[in-house]
């Protein structure tokens, strides 16, 4: 019998099986607000154990790309009951991903008065799209002050009430892909000497304090986090402590109960892979809930939740070009390809239309 396909426990959450469908940004939320034709591709999707949503802002500071949906508005949290119903209509669970984007963002992607924060004004090197006028270099972030660093952590706490009052089954942390809380986790992009800065116990400060005030709100157990160890998308370098500085948060986030962690190997794109004795750390601290993430194939999924690696296996883009992938899998059908060129543009295009077996 395949494990992939098989009813699982994560926490308190039921699944009907342990395939997740990774968050992807898909840049539809006109307005920033989720919409009918965002429920329609959840729910087409909702065969899947477990949905975690694309990146959802806590604020508008954490605005990073256009037309991200947010979570800090009456309007918005309206917006994902509609997607929360569609999904669980279709027997999934879903998580809302709270992205704050922190330096990588522009202001031509944000309202007026949000602000580009970062933990130091060191600008990412690289551009961001912007609809107004397409590529642009990225700024130079505003260094946050106590106030700020107070400030955003309210608003992950804000963002997490309003996912439950929404109908989400809990909340994911992004902590990877060169995001704010990731940001804060790396020397590169972190030059800080106050408390927030320096050594490990100091620059993972800021995401343990979001944890706890998050898991305060609203439940430890409707709290999990991505991390991407050894991940150097949006200018994250890596550094001689790498594996020191997650083995330390390894055992801080485990002894914290939270509902998961989800940890991406970004190797399939192209970066170092995630060394096993990293993802065995994780393992050793979460025994019954880690999410492994990063180019799965059936066989490598089987495989590692056989060997008891992970408790569930995170798909990407597989799910974002076939909403009935759990059916494909199990009958061994051929899968569509993703059509990159409509990854992030409006409309149905790519993003509704994909067929399905039946």
């Amino acid at each position: 019998m395949s494990l992939l396909l098989s009813p699982t426990t994560l926490g308190p959450l039921t699944l009907r099986n342990r395939m997740v469908m990774s968050p992807m940004t898909r840049s539809r939320a006109i307005g920033n607000i989720p919409n009918a034709l965002m429920a329609t591709y959840y729910g087409q999707r909702a065969s899947a154990g477990l949905i975690i949503t694309e990146g959802v802002a806590p604020s508008p500071n954490g605005l990073g790309y256009p037309r991200i949906p947010g979570l800090y508005s009456a309007a918005q949290t309206d917006g994902w009951k509609l997607v929360t119903v569609a999904a669980h209509a279709g027997g999934a669970k879903i998580i809302a991903q709270l992205m704050h984007t922190g330096r990588i963002s522009h202001p031509l992607n944000m309202p007026a008065g949000a602000r580009v924060l970062a933990p130091s004004a060191i600008a990412a090197a690289g551009q961001m799209y912007t609809d107004q006028a397409q590529m642009q270099d990225l700024p130079v972030p505003v260094e946050m002050r106590a106030a700020d660093v107070a400030a955003a952590i309210e608003e992950y706490v804000v963002a997490s009430r309003n996912a439950i009052a929404a109908g989400f089954d809990g909340i994911e942390l992004h902590g990877a892909n060169g995001y704010l809380i990731e940001q804060f986790l790396r020397p590169t992009s972190n030059q800080r000497t106050d408390g927030y800065g320096g050594s490990i116990e100091h620059r993972a400060r800021f995401a343990l304090e979001v944890v706890d005030a998050v898991a305060s709100a609203i439940g430890k157990d409707k709290v999990g986090i991505r991390l991407s160890p050894y991940g150097v998308f949006n200018d994250m370098p890596l550094h001689d402590a790498m594996e020191a500085d997650y083995a330390y948060l390894a055992e801080q986030l485990g002894a914290r109960g939270i509902l998961y962690v989800h940890i991406l190997d970004h190797s399939a794109g192209g970066a170092p892979p995630v060394p096993a004795s990293i993802k065995d750390t994780f393992r050793r601290h979460l025994p019954h809930n880690l999410i492994l993430a990063g180019g799965y194939d059936v066989e490598r999924a089987e495989a590692d939740l056989a060997a008891g690696k992970a408790d569930v296996i995170s798909f990407a883009i597989k799910f974002l070009a076939n909403p009935d992938l759990p059916a494909r899998f199990k009958g061994g059908a051929a899968l569509n390809a993703p059509d990159v060129s409509t990854l992030y543009t409006p409309g149905e295009t790519g993003y509704t239309d994909y067929p399905t077996l039946t």
